[in-house]
């Protein structure tokens, strides 16, 4: 390591594979908090500490430390669990989490307002119903995306069973995860990873499967990325897609969001080899001085995409064909109901920005739980934050409908632009958050919908996301209108994506108030409704229309996909 190596860098190669003093840092009564290098490697399995910044001020006047607690993100493949495993998976954020479950863009779960001595048994809980949060978090390959494609059944076992075998071939392979957290034996002599090396990746990576024509994983904006290729309702292959990415910070142009390049077609058995050698690629090629251009977009982008992809040909010995088209239609949800060819049933829920709670008016835990009790086909997390109860049976199906429906699960009561929306968790415990997201985005919408409804668009779903900082979690960069935290109750505006996952939208108006917003957004949608093409979405009227000026000098040049 030398002098411009990232700290970062530096307490990766000591951490013994992810070991640290975890052990120590959890034993400490003194704090609520890990020592620093421990609460980095801590997000290697899975968790973050957090602290609540709405208490900050007032726990500092009165000489108290900030009120810590952890977030821990588990590793779901596909976003498929069993009801016995939502069953274990309630009743560990009811009793050790801050009552709460949140369903992810990472098509998974996490917990929020974990306390330090409550993190080993929640971890050793989710471990007993077989779920593990190893690379939930961290500088490895996160949670693999599946589409959970309602329509067909066989066809999403073959591409999940594929999504499944990434997530465990790119799993770290050190034992520090069941020695800490399970108990398990201490490896006697030397440990290696044969994949990350002692230092891992420079950045976290991110890995999505899509079956076309939805988009709903928003393949594109993913590290590594694979289109399944259909044909006659069998699995042919992938397009493997790479160097796609959202992050980005304000006001520095040599970051940016970006859609992944297509690299070619593959047939299935070369899946896991290929994973590996753009995974080493990156390992070997990317930024470990800067974490903001550590991103494998980044490293594409300095060695250029032939040689890129020379690299990945001549590490996994695999010649790409030539890409096979595709054509994608939506990146959002297929609400309600859908019936398989075998009559088993899917149901869609919405759940609004993933937050699952018992509040006094609505009892969403208490709903889920009910039908997991019952079900006896599975449960499928979508990357937009919403819920799939799968392979219902027909005798069950007027039943769970009941359930859902008296618990507020059902979709057909939200404006269709509410449902097309998401928004990442933001204040008050992430770290990095500027402004609101989760908790300000309802009303927002709200306000929006009303705007909609006084220019007689409110059928035309728009695809909105919010962000509390430029970090990109719920993909706004891809959204018709994506609103990414500036500061405290101020965001900048971008404009121009299509619907479908792909196209980057641009930067319209920065730092603005929420009456700005409304003001500017009322506008927009008057001139929408005015002056629409029959069945054209807002954002390629934007894109279109020369009444709307939008940034020439932004995100736009990197890599759409039009």
């Amino acid at each position: 390591m030398d002098n411009k190596t990232n700290p970062n860098e530096l307490i990766k190669a000591n951490s013994r594979f992810l070991r640290g003093t975890l052990k120590q840092s959890m034993d400490d009564p003194l704090t609520g908090a890990l020592a620093a290098d421990d609460a980095q490697i801590s997000k290697f399995h899975g968790f973050y500490e957090q602290d609540d910044r709405d208490q900050r001020l007032q726990r500092t006047e009165h000489f108290l430390e900030p009120y810590y607690s952890f977030m821990l993100r588990a590793r779901l493949p596909g976003g498929v669990c069993t009801p016995k495993q939502w069953l274990a998976i309630d009743y560990v954020g009811r009793e050790l989490g801050n009552g709460s479950i949140r369903l992810t863009t990472r098509q998974t779960f996490q917990y929020h307002g974990i306390l330090k001595k409550h993190l080993k048994s929640l971890i050793k809980r989710i471990n007993q119903a077989m779920i593990d949060s190893i690379g939930g978090c961290g500088d490895v390959n996160r949670n693999v995306l599946c589409n959970p494609n309602p329509e067909c059944s066989a066809l999403h076992a073959a591409v999940y069973g594929w999504a499944r075998c990434i997530s465990e071939h790119l799993l770290p392979k050190t034992n520090a995860y069941h020695e800490i957290w399970l108990d398990g034996k201490p490896v006697t002599g030397s440990e290696s990873e044969p994949i990350y090396g002692n230092t891992y990746l420079p950045r976290k990576f991110k890995t999505a499967v899509a079956i076309p024509p939805h988009n709903d994983v928003d393949v594109y904006t993913n590290d590594l990325g694979f289109i399944a290729i259909v044909e006659n309702g069998r699995l042919e292959g992938f397009n493997v897609l790479a160097g796609g990415g959202m992050g980005t910070t304000h006001d520095d142009p040599t970051t940016y969001p970006r859609l992944a390049d297509e690299l070619g077609f593959i047939a299935p058995e070369d899946t896991l080899t290929v994973a590996e050698a753009i995974v080493t690629i990156q390992r070997d090629f990317g930024n470990r001085i800067s974490r903001r251009h550590a991103r494998l977009k980044y490293t594409i982008e300095r060695m250029g995409l032939d040689e890129f992809v020379t690299q990945v040909e001549t590490r996994s010995g695999v010649e790409f064909k030539s890409v096979r088209p595709v054509q994608f239609d939506t990146h959002g949800d297929r609400y309600g109901w859908v019936e398989n060819p075998d009559h088993t049933w899917h149901l869609t829920l919405y759940i609004e920005n993933g937050r699952i709670e018992d509040r006094p008016d609505v009892k969403l835990l208490q709903g889920l739980r009910r039908i997991a009790e019952i079900h006896q086909g599975d449960f499928r997390i979508t990357p937009n934050q919403n819920l799939v109860v799968a392979n219902i049976s027909k005798d069950q199906k007027n039943v769970i409908e009941a359930i859902a429906h008296q618990h507020s699960l059902l979709a057909n009561t939200y404006h269709p632009t509410r449902l097309a929306s998401i928004a990442c968790v933001a204040l008050p415990t992430c770290p990095q958050a500027m402004a609101e997201a989760e908790r300000y985005f309802p009303d927002l919408l709200s306000k929006v919908e009303l705007l909609a409804e006084k220019y007689a668009i409110e059928d035309s779903p728009i695809v909105i996301r919010m962000t509390g900082c430029p970090n990109g979690c719920a993909r706004p960069y891809v959204a018709e209108i994506g609103l990414i935290g500036k500061g405290p109750g101020r965001y900048n505006l971008h404009l121009g994506g299509d619907g479908r996952g792909l196209r980057l939208n641009r930067l319209y108006r920065k730092n603005l108030n929420e009456t700005d917003l409304l003001n500017t957004l009322d506008k927009l949608l008057q001139q929408y409704a005015a002056n629409r093409n029959p069945e054209e979405r807002f954002g390629d009227y934007v894109v279109r229309s020369k009444r709307v000026n939008l940034s020439t000098t932004s995100v736009e040049d990197h890599h759409e996909t039009v």
